[in-house]
């Protein structure tokens, strides 16, 4: 037998449309969906103003253990007979938690997605919250998290948040809280945030041929019986910047790596430079080709990889950059990361790394939005930030048509290296006297 090796080449590349969005307001609540023409699979998202971003100082965690609660039973139902329930429309229930939002979401063919939004809806208006379940679903989870956090990185990346943004605010703590403030929750604690968060209206995302599907008919069912104003969303977060450099040592005795976390504030999600921003932090260190993975990985042959990256929510965000490193070039490793990050804020970014950079992202983007449910994602990114229904649609050519200067001046902008704080996760015994060596700024130990 033959075997053809020929290779085909490379097809034209075909023009990237999103689909049409539709909103609209019906049963006293509001609907925004995409029409995906011909699509056998419908997806809903029901997108309430309950993130992380809503719980009490103190109290992180409930959005997490209310989500796995939510799969306990319900008023009309007990856990068993709703699991047989949905599992009857072969789907599940998928919830997402972040700073600025709760998402419920179910995925099914278009004739059963009536059937499933009545389930999604039974779950999120009426939970049964029964206390036995919420105390078991309160404990696995801290004990989930006890687990992660024996391993290297959660600590660090919580030394961190609550140095940008201060431990005494919400986001300066974890998202998803920590194995003492999820085990300290009680019930009344998850019956409070449900009745406070779940019960207003939200927004009912839709995915799928709208053809098939009767909007007024789903909005009636997840919106009937809700009640309350919308939330205030705020305005962003003026997050100052540190005005000196600094190491914060988290001991690990014994550890034969160092976890690095290196990072400062930067600005919301609908800034108008979030484009050149995200093409900045891409040739920083946000690809496999980007400038830190290239020198200290593929150069220096410190780690097998770093990365830093912009990411933001509705109110603030964060530039950060993560690695683990062996003990022995801890300090090496930080003096070349900041330095490239001092060199990208300085001189940005040249036209061949850009080149790269865009085509990578509109590319990814490309892929990335073909399936509904990764459509309804992106239209509660429009919902959450507020940003114009024509948005995706511009998201590729405004990657594509970014220029150097743009970019570079982005850089400029929104890359602070003199105001990072580098946390570090490792032996403390071997590692300080090293990282006082380097002078990259004072080295203050953890205390927790």
């Amino acid at each position: 037998m033959t075997l053809i090796a020929t290779r085909p080449g490379p097809g034209a590349a075909r023009p990237y449309r999103f689909p049409q969005v539709v909103r609209r307001s019906a049963a006293g609540g509001q609907v925004v969906a995409a029409h995906l023409p011909g699509q056998n699979l419908a997806v809903a998202l029901l997108l309430l103003d309950g993130g992380a971003g809503r719980e009490p100082v103190g109290k992180e965690g409930l959005g997490g253990v209310l989500a796995k609660a939510l799969e306990e039973g319900t008023a009309q139902r007990d856990a068993t007979a709703y699991a047989l329930a949905i599992e009857a429309l072969g789907t599940e229930l998928v919830t997402g938690l972040d700073w600025d939002s709760f998402q419920v979401s179910v995925q099914v063919p278009v004739d059963r997605l009536s059937a499933a939004v009545e389930l999604l809806t039974e779950a999120v208006r009426t939970p049964k919250l029964d206390p036995v379940d919420v105390r078991r679903v309160r404990d696995d989870e801290a004990t989930a998290l006890r687990m992660d956090w024996a391993n290297p990185g959660p600590r660090a990346d919580a030394v961190l948040r609550a140095d940008l943004f201060g431990a005494d605010n919400r986001w300066g703590r974890p998202l998803y809280g920590d194995p003492e403030s999820v085990a300290a929750l009680d019930v009344d604690d998850v019956t409070v945030f449900h009745s406070e968060w779940f019960i207003r209206p939200g927004t009912l995302i839709v995915a799928g041929d709208l053809d098939r599907v009767d909007l007024d008919a789903l909005a009636a069912t997840v919106f009937t019986g809700a009640g309350g104003a919308a939330a205030d969303k705020g305005g962003p977060i003026e997050v100052p910047l540190s005005d000196r450099r600094r190491i914060i040592l988290v001991d690990r005795p014994g550890s034969v790596q160092s976890t690095l976390r290196l990072g400062h504030p930067s600005p919301h999600r609908a800034h108008p430079d979030h484009v050149p921003m995200t093409l900045a932090g891409t040739v920083l260190g946000g690809a496999f080709t980007s400038r830190l993975n290239h020198l200290i990985r593929e150069v220096r042959g410190y780690t097998y990889g770093i990365r830093g990256d912009f990411a933001s929510s509705r109110r603030f965000g964060r530039f950060a950059i993560s690695s683990g490193v062996q003990t022995a070039v801890t300090a090496p490793a930080l003096v070349e990361a900041v330095g490239e990050v001092s060199r990208t804020q300085l001189t940005g970014v040249t036209e061949d790394e850009l080149t790269v950079a865009r085509s990578w992202r509109a590319g990814q983007l490309s892929v990335e939005l073909q399936s509904p449910r990764a459509i309804a994602s992106a239209l509660t990114t429009l919902v959450v930030h507020d940003l114009p229904d024509d948005y995706h649609a511009r998201l590729r050519e405004a990657l594509l048509a970014a220029t150097v200067e743009e970019v570079s001046a982005a850089a400029a902008a929104h890359l602070h290296p003199e105001s990072l704080t580098l946390v570090v996760e490792g032996d403390a015994a071997v590692i300080r006297d090293e990282l006082v060596a380097a002078g990259l700024g004072e080295v203050v130990d953890h205390t927790s």
